[in-house]
């Protein structure tokens, strides 16, 4: 029956991801506004459904809460649209005329994105939209303990995009989800690019694909707090970020690291704002339950109130309990708080000064979120300066919570649900993920500079109305400039014949000059014009003879054009 299954999952990855093929090739083809257009409804139409979405999330999965992911879907459906909508994704996205480079976006081709758990409908709509901004088609594989909400989640958005227009086959998601069929998913023929959100089993099943991949590791994140710290601001925000949807965000704090001469003040503003402080006796306790025997995360308690953990740890605790804090003196898989717990559970660490706060820090990342985000809670820019260099993470927000402040939330940085943590964590990319991400980018390079001097000066301008390669595209004209090297050794052979001729004939004049009045004969345009030349010709009122084979130097050709000097013939 299990073989069957597979068998059945199998399949089903290859009839959608064949339908996606079919219908990518009817999507490549709208313009921006089809695509707008459809991005608009899908987004509408998620923001009305986040409650119920979010509801149906923490009913199939057990994991965080109503409000909390609810938040997220608005976040998803509102925040990321928001910044996803100006974009450019069509056609021409980007201009360079002083560099002579046109840029073009292209599809990726079909995508298949990978949804996690513990936050599902967020995660889809995030990636729905992102994906179709940018011209993909995307088939969903839902991790088996929130299939409902994920499909859920892709019928509300998909609805809403074929109203606006979007070709059937261009949204779907597996409903029969097992690793066999993410697996073929993965490594289809026409599967142009992987977005994997989970565990590093299923990065590394992503990686080794064969295909191209967007994967992220996970998260150890530390939370600092130095002795120039707001320390009321910093307690809200770590337990803001703590408690958020009960700690699901892979970004939320893991463990506080405090500077020695605040340590006792922040251990009381966490007991007067909800969190719990564990004896060591209730530590033992709680680590028993933390780790299962191969030492990983016990995921009974991932996504779990503080209040449930401590009762299942036998500890009694306040019923407004936010968070459990546990004071240890390592890191490592014998300090079981050290992991990244996915829940309202705080490692706390005392030390002197900021640099042995930088060292511990460091110590957590490796154990686990190297490349992914740190908070740091100072009011001394040197000591966040000195974290900023030598911290093991891409996203080092500053007085805010860890958990909004990555994914772009209280913080101007790309609001995005996939939080890539660079080389250092086994990730391709330190971005987070948005559509320009999923995008391939033609460049159309005319050339600057010229191997065969006497072919400088051609007008770009000429070959574009003669090819019309971008319709619409503007570039200066005449931009083929050769580099200083070039003109270096002009100017230096032009000096030799010059000395060498001194004696036998007169010298070739300089740059043609012509009065502004009438001439008896054509002038002669000159091979080359510097800046000087140019401002001669000013004070003098006269102007110079150019044509396509002159060499202007870039100072020359700037203050000449815009004077009008250059006459050419």
């Amino acid at each position: 029956m299990i073989s069957d299954k597979d068998l059945q999952s199998i399949q089903e990855a290859r009839t959608l991801v064949n339908e996606a093929y079919e219908a990518q090739q009817h999507l490549s083809q709208f313009s921006q506004e089809q695509v707008d257009a459809i991005v608009d409804k899908m987004a509408y139409a998620a923001q009305s459904q986040s409650e119920g979405l979010a509801k149906l999330a923490v009913e199939e999965t057990g994991y965080g809460n109503i409000p909390d992911k609810t938040i997220k879907n608005r976040f998803a459906a509102e925040n990321i649209y928001r910044y996803i909508r100006p974009v450019k994704t069509v056609g021409v996205i980007k201009e360079d005329r002083q560099n002579g480079i046109v840029e073009i976006a292209t599809p990726a081709g079909v995508v298949c994105a990978v949804i996690p758990s513990t936050n599902p409908t967020s995660t889809a709509i995030y990636k729905i939209l992102i994906c179709i901004k940018a011209r993909n088609c995307i088939v969903l594989s839902p991790h088996p303990a929130a299939a409902h909400c994920i499909e859920e989640t892709t019928r509300v958005m998909k609805e809403a995009a074929h109203e606006a227009g979007l070709p059937h086959g261009c949204i779907s998601c597996m409903r029969i989800p097992t690793i066999e069929g993410t697996t073929e998913l993965m490594k289809h023929k026409y599967t142009s690019l992987i977005l994997a959100t989970g565990g590093m089993g299923l990065v590394k099943a992503a990686y080794s694909s064969g295909k191209p991949a967007f994967g992220v590791g996970p998260g150890n994140v530390p939370a600092y707090v130095d002795r120039s710290a707001d320390v009321q601001k910093a307690i809200q925000d770590i337990l803001a970020g703590k408690c958020f949807d009960y700690g699901t965000l892979c970004s939320s704090e893991q463990a506080i690291v405090a500077d020695r001469p605040v340590a006792q003040e922040v251990f009381e503003k966490l007991k007067r704002s909800g969190a719990y402080i564990l004896s060591s006796e209730e530590v033992e306790k709680l680590n028993r339950i933390v780790m299962i025997q191969n030492r990983s995360l016990n995921t009974a308690i991932v996504g779990k109130s503080a209040k449930r953990i401590a009762e299942m740890a036998g500890i009694s605790v306040p019923a407004d309990t936010r968070a459990l804090v546990g004071k240890i003196e390592g890191v490592g898989r014998d300090y079981p708080l050290s992991i990244e717990k996915l829940s309202p559970i705080l490692a706390f660490y005392v030390v002197d000064g900021w640099k042995k706060g930088c060292e511990r820090c460091n110590e957590i990342l490796r154990f686990g979120g190297t490349g992914h985000t740190l908070a740091v809670h100072a009011d001394d820019p040197n000591v966040v300066h000195q974290f900023a260099l030598h911290k093991l993470a891409f996203r080092i927000v500053v007085n805010t919570p860890a958990s909004h402040g990555s994914i772009g939330y209280t913080t101007n940085l790309v609001p995005s649900l996939t939080l890539g943590c660079g080389t250092w964590g086994g990730n391709i990319t330190t971005d987070n993920i948005s559509a320009l991400n999923l995008i391939n980018i033609k460049r159309l390079a005319y050339e600057t500079r010229p191997i065969h001097p006497s072919g400088a000066g051609v007008s770009t301008r000429s070959l574009i109305s003669q090819h019309e390669v971008v319709p619409g595209a503007v570039i200066s004209s005449t931009i083929n400039i050769p580099n200083r090297e070039v003109i270096r050794e002009i100017v230096e052979e032009f000096l030799r014949k010059k000395t060498s001729d001194s004696t036998s004939a007169p010298l070739p004049p300089s740059p043609v000059k012509m009065s502004c009045g009438t001439s008896s004969s054509p002038p002669k345009p000159v091979a080359f014009v510097c800046e000087d030349d140019v401002r001669r010709a000013i004070d003098r009122n006269e102007k110079i003879a150019v044509n396509a084979k002159t060499i202007i130097t870039p100072a020359a050709r700037d203050l000449g054009e815009e004077r009008q000097v250059f006459s050419w013939v």
